[in-house]
């Protein structure tokens, strides 16, 4: 991958590292490609499909790989990519704010997933694939894949012991997991990603509901809060890889095969890194001490996300079935008993 270390480093170090770098067939498919995470992140989930594919692919095609705001600020991913200004991204739907039916249910869409198998068992055999692939047709991109990420946890300055304490909270979180938790009294923030780490220093933010305890040591802000809410409002972000319709259907197939399937590695490697860096870091992690909010309590707020649901589900048909396919799957879950469902 040719300039990851570039944007890092700075053009002082990118030009002996190019220097590296063999040259490229005059041919070469190159395209741009960012992702929502920042440099951190990245490094695990996607610097290594990218550089799976760079080195399969070879003069064929390189993919040129920019982190969080770099071209574009995330909010305007979906546009430049529509317009080609980007090739491909990967993010979930809700924070490039995508112009279809299926934005409200990338990211975190409360309590439709408990574990992470739970969202590629969705797109892949319960119909949410042919959804997707429907509403980006018909606006010019690629759906290419969809996979699962960590579950949403609280991280906060102060502890979080009942629902009473998240009242007046200032969070940094997904617009969708925003608009469900202000019922409880929460203040959604909407910044920069790079941004979040001053803004808890700052006080502009009191808490973090992005992520799972994996990213919060990953990317810094187990640094700059204190505790970690065991509770969480949804078992793992679902998010894609998309492309540029016309770029993608100018790939050979082999091509899009190869995409594809670095795809998976990305999905397979987020399966396994998130779900062991969770358990061990609430285990051995040193920077955060965990709470929980009493699962009495709790269930009151699982109960208001399924009335959620239902207010989703009255906006559109598309949002109707995408709700009614979640609903059947849970509903099977806990038919099917453990280990897919303990209660």
């Amino acid at each position: 991958m040719t300039t990851r270390r570039k944007f890092i480093q700075g053009a002082a170090v990118a030009a002996p590292a190019a220097l590296a770098t063999p040259a490229l067939a005059q041919s070469t498919i190159k395209w741009r490609m960012q992702t929502y995470a920042g440099a951190a992140l990245a490094d695990h989930v996607l610097v290594p499909a990218v550089e799976m594919f760079d080195k399969i692919a070879g003069d064929r095609m390189q993919i040129e790989l920019f982190f969080a705001d770099q071209l574009v600020p995330t909010g305007e991913l979906f546009q430049a990519m529509q317009r080609g200004t980007i090739d491909a991204v990967q993010s979930d739907d809700d924070s490039m704010a995508s112009p279809t039916d299926v934005t409200v249910f990338g990211g975190y869409f409360p309590f439709a997933s408990r574990y992470s198998l739970d969202v590629p068992v969705l797109f892949n055999q319960y119909g949410l694939n042919e959804i997707w692939d429907e509403e980006y047709s018909a606006v010019g991109v690629k759906h290419i894949s969809a996979g699962a990420w960590d579950p949403c946890h609280f991280a906060t300055k102060d502890p979080i012991r009942s629902l009473e304490d998240l009242k007046g909270k200032r969070v940094f979180t997904f617009p969708t997991a925003g608009r469900f938790l202000s019922q409880f009294g929460v203040i959604p923030v909407n910044l920069p990603w790079e941004d979040i780490e001053v803004a808890m220093q700052t006080g502009e933010l009191d808490g973090i509901a992005w992520s799972g305890i994996t990213e919060d040591y990953t990317v810094g802000w187990a640094d700059v809060t204190n505790y970690f809410l065991t509770n969480n409002i949804s078992g793992a972000w679902a998010g894609s890889f998309f492309a540029n319709m016309e770029r993608w259907n100018e790939l050979p197939e082999d091509l899009q095969t190869l995409f594809r399937v670095c795809c998976d590695q990305s999905h397979y490697y987020r399966q396994w890194w998130y779900w062991g860096g969770e358990a061990n870091l609430r285990v051995n992690g040193p920077k955060m001490e965990l709470t929980s909010i009493p699962d009495y309590e709790w269930a009151t707020v699982e109960a208001k996300a399924f009335e959620f649901w239902e207010e989703i589900a009255a906006e559109s048909d598309t949002k109707r079935r995408v709700v009614d396919i979640i609903k059947k799957y849970n509903a099977d879950m806990v038919k099917a008993g453990r280990p897919y469902r303990y209660s």
